[in-house]
């Protein structure tokens, strides 16, 4: 039994269930994605793990291509996935997406020993191509789950799941190379929790709150009253508004902005670590604990976040749009500042560079609030294809950053070279946050409407039943489906 509020449904129900689902499906995810820094390190030297393993004589460009080849898959299903779920519902969607990474893990031992790199590149793309589908799915499922009051903080709490995940693959890849699996155990122990989150989601997942067989009536009422759909809405394909929404400055202001993230944010994760290895004469990856560190900065502060955020939106201080915007500026401005100052430091002041680049990561993670969640505020009826749009975008960037920098970046140990490649990451933050400020909003777009691109009737419309028709259906589909679940029950 769950306890309950007055007028908003239980206090915890099915809807946390959905994001409870979510945030291990991000986690797992994640863990999958970025498990294979620790692999390769582990079968190109295996002295440092476990030597009962092959271990491989891979070059520095082969690694690279290892290591990247997941995005050459992720960056084409992005799109596809928004449409599809729009299409076949989120729930399948999701589970054969997270199933093929699964089997993508199961398999990748298999296929190195018998093509070494270059299968290993192979199953990475075709994990990446199975991945790509699941972030538009989360977006539609949070716009379907989650009633506008607790959008936010579902929507946060869900998302924590990325910094959960890259701190786990961390530590528990490590862990797990240096046991009596070795690196196999890495690609098997990732499959065996992608399929357990599968069987957890084939059971208590569901497209909408009509479809699940768990949720109870109050909940059922308080989700799809606060949401204002028509009768047909959970069974209609709405179709999409390509060229309103290609020309709606709060989406495009949007897609700024989130490509500048992934190019600050790759700059921070992939760059610094080269820098302080170069100038500062500091492997950072040969240290487990200065490598967390900023991630683990990161997931703490995205509960704080998430918390005030929360009392914020409950106490009316401000709106949804000025929350989103005050937290992006936070997300990006600090660490335009601190990337600047990375870049004037010696090799006498390596705590302070440990200090500015976990500060940088850590307070980066407010940029869930500030702009990932925008998708759903912009557009509930089409939040996966406005992810799958911003989500291909975002993810040329990682690829592009590296090339610019080894372009800019000719001496490792020349200071003055990465200064640049730091004020270049800083600009784009900067910038991109000030177009996000300007024309960014959290108002839901007209563009959203499900009749957008119908005939209008005004003469139909204006007419005092017409208004009350909607609720009065809303309200049958609803007492319906009560009817279901208490006659469930009794049975």
């Amino acid at each position: 039994m769950s306890a309950e509020a007055n007028d908003n449904g239980p206090i915890v129900g099915m809807r946390h269930v959905q994001a409870l689902l979510i945030f291990l499906n991000i986690t797992i995810m994640f863990i999958g994605r970025l498990n294979v820094g620790v692999s390769v390190v582990a079968m190109t030297n295996a002295e440092t793990t476990n030597p009962d393993f092959p271990e491989y004589d891979w070059t520095e460009a082969q690694k690279s291509y290892i290591l990247s080849s997941f995005f050459w898959g992720y960056i084409f299903t992005q799109f596809l996935g928004g449409y599809l779920c729009k299409r076949f519902g989120v729930k399948s969607v999701m589970f054969w997406g997270v199933f093929g990474s699964g089997v993508c893990s199961t398999l990748t031992p298999l296929f190195i020993g018998f093509g070494e790199w270059q299968a290993y590149c192979g199953i990475r793309v075709i994990m990446g191509l199975a991945q790509g589908v699941v972030f538009p799915c989360i977006h539609q499922h949070l716009a379907k789950w989650s009633p506008p009051a607790e959008r936010n903080r579902l929507g946060a709490l869900s998302h924590t799941g990325i910094e959960c995940g890259n701190v786990s693959a961390m530590f528990l890849s490590g862990m797990i190379a240096k046991s009596s699996l070795g690196w196999p155990g890495i690609s098997y122990v990732s499959a065996g929790v992608a399929f357990l989150w599968c069987a957890l989601w084939f059971l208590f997942a569901a497209n909408d709150p009509t479809e699940s067989r768990f949720i109870g009536e109050k909940e059922l009422h308080y989700i799809e009253s606060s949401l204002k759909h028509n009768e047909k809405y959970h069974t209609t394909f709405i179709p999409i508004p390509w060229k309103a929404i290609w020309t709606s400055a709060p989406f495009l202001a949007l897609l700024i902005v989130r490509c500048s993230e992934n190019w600050g944010l790759s700059t921070l994760q992939a760059e610094i670590p080269a820098y302080m290895n170069g100038v500062l004469d500091m492997d950072m990856k040969s240290n487990a604990f200065f490598s967390a560190l900023p991630f683990l900065a990161m997931w703490c502060m995205s509960y704080i976040y998430l918390i005030t955020a929360d009392v914020l939106l409950s106490k009316n201080s401000v709106t949804l749009t000025v929350l989103r915007k005050t937290y992006n500026s936070i997300a990006f401005w600090i660490p335009a500042a601190t990337l600047i100052g990375i870049g004037f430091l010696d090799k006498d002041q390596k705590n302070y560079a440990i200090a500015l680049m976990t500060i940088s990561v850590g307070v980066n993670s407010a940029q869930t609030i500030g702009s990932v969640l925008n998708t759903i505020d912009l557009s509930e009826n089409h939040a996966s294809i406005l992810m799958g749009i911003v989500n291909t975008a975002a993810n040329f960037v990682p690829i592009v950053t590296p090339l610019v920098v080894g372009w800019v970046v000719e001496d490792n140990t020349d200071r003055t070279e990465w200064q640049i490649v730091f004020i270049i990451a800083s600009v784009i933050f900067f910038v991109g946050n000030c177009i996000y400020l300007v024309f960014g909003t959290a108002v839901t777009q007209p563009w959203d409407a499900e009749d957008y691109l119908q005939i209008k009737e005004p003469e139909l419309a204006n007419g005092p039943a017409s208004q009350e028709k909607p609720k009065e259906e809303l309200s049958l589909k609803i007492n319906e489906k009560i009817k279901d679940t208490s006659n469930a029950t009794n049975r």
